[in-house]
């Protein structure tokens, strides 16, 4: 059975960091594209960083490039987004997923929540 479980979440200032963990299983983790996606309420979810199987090849959208970082471990079937300058607008259930076409499989999440 595919797992994908996230940590890492939690409370943290503006300005904090926070380090999220994906460990994946049931799958070949190295072939597949891993991306982090993330969902306020009453939002649509969308699509936060991803990197690539082959290259590690990453991409990040807009509003988190400089800040955030995305990263993969094969060896240890892990990904991981490291945030820093962590701003309100952050606050979101994170979830990771993985992707080969046509499978998409997806962790459970991990809250993120940026306030004073």
């Amino acid at each position: 059975q595919v797992h994908l479980v996230e940590s890492g979440g939690g409370l943290v200032q503006p300005g904090g960091s926070l380090r999220l963990s994906c460990a994946a299983s049931g799958f070949t983790f190295s072939a597949y594209i891993m991306s982090w996606y993330r969902q306020a309420p009453g939002k649509e979810r969308e699509l936060v960083a991803s990197i690539t199987s082959a290259r590690s090849s990453t991409n990040y959208a807009d509003f988190v490039k400089g800040r955030f970082t995305i990263s993969r471990d094969n060896a240890k079937n892990t990904a991981t987004l490291q945030m820093n300058s962590l701003k309100p607008e952050d606050t979101a259930v994170y979830y990771c997923k993985a992707g080969l076409n046509p499978r998409q499989y997806w962790g459970q999440g991990t809250q993120v929540t940026v306030s004073s």
